[in-house]
């Protein structure tokens, strides 16, 4: 039994009518008929009543029918598995991510996948959460890391929580160290370098200290994350930054703790919900997945 006799006998099965059957499966009419009688044969029991010109499906037929139709899905779906593996040798990613996972969360990740599948180009994005939501939308993008909650959440995203992570305070280290954690009214009287409209750490920072009833006074505002840590080392003043960014940020900048309940930022792994992510994206998602797995220590939860 081949699997174009059974395709073929799908296809007269159900046009119920050879020549049909034929043209939908793009061969001549004698030749498909040629491999239906081989297929008979091969059974030893007819398929179809040729009954004056009524095509229609014997017992043997009917019985056949849903076997073969299962048969030729599997194959498919076998085909498509196995283009997809392929597909991992060469091919692209599309991730956008805040500037603060770029630097803090991605670097391990990347370097984990690209030793796994080198072939594939990894495109990185940087923006904020509303940007990376709007590229999202609009097929820009295939992933994208971003904080939670969304500025403008959007049923046609799908988002998955990946960990929570505490804020801290960064300072030049040769700033007069703090004799306690940080406090959130603290920063009242603390001069502060502060990122550019649209970062979520930003919205974060000023949203609380305004629930403390006061606005937050900034030495030097608008920079990018790296002009943030480079103006605090210079000494003009105290930042807030996640902890995976601060514990890259060197020896000449001093970390320390907010007082409780501290701040903490939730970071999810965002896609289109009704278009499936490329295969190598999903690979990049389960690399990353099984990093946070190795490094629970990274999720304030765990």
């Amino acid at each position: 039994m081949q699997f174009q006799q059974l395709l073929y006998f799908v296809a007269v099965a159900e046009t119920r009518h050879f020549t049909r059957a034929a043209e939908r499966v793009h061969v001549s009419q004698p030749s498909l008929s040629q491999q239906i009688k081989a297929l008979e044969q091969e059974l030893g029991a007819e398929l179809f009543s040729r009954a004056r010109g009524n095509i229609t499906l014997t017992d043997a037929g009917e019985a056949l029918l849903p076997l073969a139709r299962r048969i030729l899905a599997d194959t498919e779906t076998a085909r498509l598995e196995v283009q997809e593996l392929a597909q991992l040798k060469r091919g692209r990613v599309r991730l956008g991510a805040t500037p603060s996972l770029c630097t803090g969360l991605l670097p391990d990740v990347l370097r984990a996948f690209h030793d796994l599948h080198p072939g594939i180009e990894l495109l990185i994005e940087e923006g904020g959460s509303h940007d990376l939501v709007r590229e999202l939308a609009r097929g820009a993008l295939d992933l994208a890391l971003v904080v939670l909650p969304l500025p403008s959440p959007s049923p046609a995203l799908t988002t998955v929580e990946l960990l929570r992570e505490d804020l801290v305070a960064v300072s030049s280290a040769s700033a007069p160290a703090p004799t306690r954690p940080v406090r959130i009214k603290d920063l009242r009287d603390q001069p502060l370098v502060m990122f550019r409209h649209g970062y979520d750490l930003r919205e974060l920072t000023v949203a609380a200290c305004r629930a403390e009833g006061f606005e937050p006074t900034f030495t030097v505002e608008g920079g990018e994350l790296d002009a943030v840590l480079g103006f605090v080392r210079a000494g003009l003043g105290l930042a807030v930054v996640p902890a995976m960014v601060a514990a890259r940020a060197g020896r000449d900048l001093r970390v320390t703790a907010l007082a409780r309940p501290g701040l903490r930022r939730t970071i999810a792994l965002a896609h289109r919900s009704d278009v499936a992510p490329p295969r190598a994206a999903r690979e990049l998602q389960r690399v990353l997945l099984a990093s946070l797995r190795r490094n629970p220590a990274r999720d304030a939860d765990a």
